[in-house]
């Protein structure tokens, strides 16, 4: 009996090393593996979690661009305060613009002047009016909320005025005696009048609200004009300035004004170009 029992344990000892020494041969590869040799139950895989994607689509807003139209005056500050440095000057002239289109503004001028000028041989008051109409165009193209002006256009005056004779000298041919004396005259010339064109270049900014300042520089040529006599000749038009050269003139203005505006438009975004 005592043998038998022997012969059972030492049976067992050696199956049971026979199993350990299997499983530390058994290649450790894949769960898959495992299972088919040993029965070992496969872990689950773990599910991969995707965190969402941070980057979000949003609609960009275009800001929609509407221009103002409506009606612009104001006056010549040139003109205004000249008087009080030059004491042989008045004057006054009132400005305006209105808006017809995107680029295009419709625009006049109206004044009065009263100008004394000596010449070699001439000292002469001009009085008078006149007034000046045409159109500007903006080649200054504007950001957002922007409505300052770059302009070129031009204008077509006409002037009724008067000539003052005050006094002149007589031309000597012979001066061996000294210059004439200058002779006191007086004598006035009435319903004179003249046209002319102007090429005009001006700048316009807004400085606060609707007030904007500007300046214009402006080149003149007479189409025509009344003479007092076959003597005498405009030395100033009023509007068109002092004559040099008998048909070409020059001005300059300094304006501050004010927009009134009347009713708005939208701007059409520009279209992009398809490659």
């Amino acid at each position: 009996m005592k043998h038998t029992l022997k012969y059972f344990f030492s049976i067992g000892f050696l199956m049971s090393l026979f199993l350990a020494q299997a499983q530390d041969t058994i290649p450790n590869n894949t769960s898959l593996e495992r299972t088919k040799i040993v029965g070992e139950i496969p872990e689950v895989p773990k599910k991969v979690k995707t965190k969402p994607s941070s980057a979000t689509k949003t609609d960009t807003l275009i800001p929609v661009k509407k221009d103002r139209y409506g009606l612009r005056v104001g006056v010549d500050l040139y003109k205004l305060t000249r008087g009080l440095y030059d004491e042989n000057y008045k004057g006054i002239e009132l400005v305006g613009d209105y808006r017809l289109t995107k680029k295009y503004f419709l625009a006049a001028e109206i004044g009065s002047e009263d100008k004394t000028t000596e010449d070699d041989r001439l000292n002469t008051t001009t009085k008078g009016t006149y007034l000046k109409a045409g159109f500007d165009y903006n080649f200054y193209e504007n950001w957002l909320d922007m409505e300052n002006i770059i302009s070129i256009g031009m204008r077509y005056g006409m002037s009724t005025f008067s000539q003052e004779l005050n006094s002149y000298k007589t031309y000597n041919a012979y001066p061996y005696w000294g210059e004439m004396p200058w002779k006191a005259s007086g004598e006035t010339f009435n319903g004179l009048s003249a046209g002319w064109i102007e090429v005009v270049l001006g700048v316009k900014v807004k400085v606060v609200n609707n007030i904007f300042v500007g300046f214009s520089l402006r080149m003149n040529t007479l189409v025509f004009d009344k003479k007092p006599s076959d003597n005498f000749e405009n030395l100033y038009i009023p509007g068109f300035n002092r004559t040099y050269a008998g048909n070409f003139g020059a001005g300059f203005n300094y304006t501050v004004t004010y927009f009134v505006p009347l009713y708005k438009k939208t701007v059409k975004p520009k279209e992009k170009i398809k490659n």
